[in-house]
């Protein structure tokens, strides 16, 4: 569905090169590493809002390197959680998640009623397992986890093949995170999506994750989650916030 191609990822300067890695259907590929080691960079080159260095990104074989609008047809996006602090402006639940599918709806008819809309909207709230009644709430007086729901519900409102979630877990309290993990199981069991997240706790969702991309030190490693939660190779990235009890691997990684 969808994979890179020798991508060099950065600004002015590479932070990764020669990136290649595909993400087929219907499976979850998590994206670790430290802190700067470029895994948002990575997320915004994919969905087109960063232009690689060099190398290619092949949605269903279509070049769309660069494209957000080609992208944007197929791939459902949820940034890090935004504070009040940075984005202020008042808007409800409902408002937000209406916007984005009128913005990217390319079904017909076109113009929707005001019942066909509310529909929609209380669907995807079901989806992501809140109560229909917060669409009438402003979203920046629900918690870390509310909101981080409301943004995947928004982000699926137009039915994406392709969902990229960039630190889901982030502003999000512990019972809060396993709440919000067995949400993201459950679309990966009811829906035919492909998920792909960033994260820094990759422990959450191992057990449902189909591949690992391992980011860091300008180094990358990609492959089933055995054969990349390895001492030797996790410590090329973490260096000496690995650690080994009884055979198990921790990484001693927070998100600040």
């Amino acid at each position: 569905m969808l994979r890179v191609l020798d991508l060099d990822i950065g600004y002015v300067k590479p932070i990764i090169e020669g990136i290649s890695a595909s993400f087929p259907e219907n499976t979850l590929t998590q994206i670790i590493g430290a802190n700067g080691s470029g895994k948002t960079t990575l997320i915004k080159t994919l969905i087109g809002i960063l232009k690689p260095l060099r190398g290619k990104v092949f949605l269903y074989e279509e070049d769309v390197t660069g494209s957000p609008e080609r992208i944007g047809r197929y791939v459902g996006y949820v940034p890090q959680v935004f504070t009040p602090s940075y984005f202020p402006y008042p808007v409800s639940v409902g408002e937000l998640i209406e916007l984005s599918y009128l913005l990217y709806r390319s079904k017909w008819p076109r113009i929707l009623s005001n019942h066909d809309i509310r529909k929609r909207v209380e669907e995807v709230l079901d989806l992501v397992e809140l109560d229909r009644s917060i669409k009438n709430k402003s979203f920046w007086k629900l918690s870390g986890g509310e909101r981080q729901r409301v943004l995947i519900a928004r982000a699926l409102v137009h039915e994406p093949k392709i969902l990229i979630l960039d630190e889901p877990f982030s502003s999000v309290d512990p019972t809060g995170r396993i709440s919000l993990a067995s949400t993201i199981i459950k679309l990966l069991k009811s829906k035919s999506t492909t998920v792909i997240m960033s994260s820094h706790d990759p422990t959450l969702l191992l057990q449902h994750t189909d591949n690992l991309l391992l980011l860091g030190n300008g180094k990358w490693f990609f492959g089933n989650p055995e054969n990349i939660l390895k001492e030797d190779l996790l410590k090329e990235i973490y260096g000496e916030a690995i650690t080994m009890h009884e055979k198990h691997v921790h990484i001693h990684d927070y998100h600040v």
